[in-house]
């Protein structure tokens, strides 16, 4: 999912070797990098492109499923679904925060989204057409960002490992609410399964895209990787996920649409078809289904909540005034 925040990333340093060398060192070794400890411009400008995609994708991503929370089929899903949405909001604050530390503010980051210079994940461009899409998003989307999720919380920059901790333990419940939605669509009656085999129809695909392009595609995953900003690549990591959720989807009864998905037994993996990646860089673009509309939603909100900012702000800065007058009183 957050390997797609490397597409387009710069980079190229103009540091000399001997600092180079020293900071690639201080990775080796497994040191965690602070935000006032010298660092690349590549390294810093990564980063930001990376948490800053991560954040977006935790505020788009609320879209799709809060849509529904008043169309949920019962008081606990409607109660269960509105903490989950309230969590991604969390985590986009915490990554937001993160960015931060490298010294970008959050309107630099929203504007960058709002002008399209700025890119979320491609998957929170689908549109969720049933209560079952809830169910896929939750089985299969953040599986597939825990997936991602796990190796960040030992990423080499502190404040973006630290964040994922907690974030990771939550998505992980988020993930078994979405499969437990599934697991009682596909134990239902059989037009409720027949609605569970829909919504992993449409999203299995678009899921297996959420790790980014091909390994030999990836033009910065290998400069990510020796900086420790990743620890695997996107086809190990789009792997392990084929791998763990074919079988939950065996055993739901379900029927998973890839006519060339088997088990490998040389491999010790499972074989699968090849991804649409006209369809992936298509959405990547800006060319998929709800692409408009998401960008139109978090406009809407932006422009909306700019007398909260400004709010916030004066008041911040008239308690700053009376602590100074206070201060300069007590002398």
């Amino acid at each position: 999912m957050y390997s797609q925040g490397l597409i387009g990333a710069k980079t190229d340093s103009a540091e000399d070797q001997a600092f180079l060398d020293a900071f690639q060192k201080r990775i080796d070794a497994e040191e965690k990098i602070e935000p006032n400890d010298p660092m690349p411009e590549g390294y810093r400008r990564t980063l930001v492109r990376q948490i800053g995609q991560h954040a977006h994708s935790e505020i788009v991503g609320m879209l799709p499923e809060g849509n529904w929370i008043t169309r949920a089929p019962s008081l606990r899903r409607k109660a269960a679904l509105l903490a989950k949405v309230q969590d991604e909001g969390g985590h986009g604050l915490y990554l937001y925060s993160a960015a931060e530390t490298l010294g970008v503010s959050r309107e630099e980051m929203t504007e960058e989204l709002l002008a399209g210079k700025a890119k979320y994940s491609s998957i929170f461009n689908y549109p969720t057409l049933t209560w079952a899409d809830i169910g896929a998003i939750g089985w299969l989307v953040d599986g597939a960002a825990i997936m991602n999720q796990i190796p960040l919380c030992r990423c080499s920059y502190g404040p973006y490992a630290r964040a994922m901790i907690r974030v990771c333990k939550e998505e992980s419940f988020h993930q078994r609410q979405g499969y437990e939605i599934m697991m009682t669509l596909a134990n239902g009656t059989p037009e409720q399964k027949e609605m569970a085999q829909d919504a992993l129809n449409r999203w299995w695909w678009p899921s297996l895209m959420m790790f980014g392009p091909h390994d030999s595609d990836s033009q910065h995953g290998d400069q990510s990787m020796r900086w420790k900003i990743k620890r695997f690549t996107n086809d190990e990591l789009r792997q392990q996920f084929v791998d763990s959720t074919v079988p939950q989807g065996e055993f739901l009864g379900l029927t998973f649409p890839d006519p060339n998905l088997k088990w490998n037994e040389e491999r010790g993996h499972y074989d699968f078809g090849e991804i649409d990646w006209d369809e992936f860089w298509r959405v990547v673009k800006g060319g998929g289904p709800m692409n408009k509309e998401r960008l139109a939603a978090r406009q809407k909100a932006w422009d909306e909540g700019a007398w909260v900012r400004e709010a916030a702000l004066a008041h911040a800065e008239k308690r700053k005034a009376r602590a100074e007058a206070a201060k300069m009183a007590a002398e």
